[in-house]
């Protein structure tokens, strides 16, 4: 039996990222999944840099280089990097209001044989990954 589900899926002009991945994973019932690929563009950025409280918001063109994360019926762990016009690229947590320019070409594994749910750990003070066999 394969446990390993890709959905693949091109997402339009002014949806918003994050919003569609976890709609993807409502639709799909995914228990367990990966986004493993998404290759686009994106008008607008909302992204959480690497230690900081705050989100930050750019309006301006950015190529999609990468995106992966882990996902849960209940989150999306997701981070991003993007290429400015002038090729300087930039990461972070991904987060919602994060619209699509052209276009998104996303695939998503979905691993049927697994359950993966966040849990909050005491050493880091946040929700991490607990990863379970169904």
């Amino acid at each position: 039996m394969n446990h390993i589900e890709p959905i693949a899926v091109r997402l339009t002009r002014g949806s918003d990222l994050k919003q569609a991945i976890q709609h993807l994973v409502t639709t799909h019932h995914i228990e367990a999944g990966a986004v493993v690929s998404c290759v686009g563009s994106l008008s607008v950025l909302n992204m959480r840099l690497a230690g900081a409280q705050h989100s930050q918001i750019w309006h301006q063109a950015f190529e999609i280089v990468s995106l992966i994360g882990t996902l849960t019926p209940d989150h999306q762990h997701l981070h991003i990097a993007v290429a400015k016009q002038n090729g300087d690229v930039i990461g972070g947590h991904l987060l919602e209001g994060s619209i699509i320019d052209t276009t998104a070409e996303l695939i998503i594994n979905s691993y049927k044989n697994l359950n993966f749910s966040r849990e909050f750990d005491t050493q880091t003070g946040y929700t991490e990954l607990r990863i379970s066999n169904q």
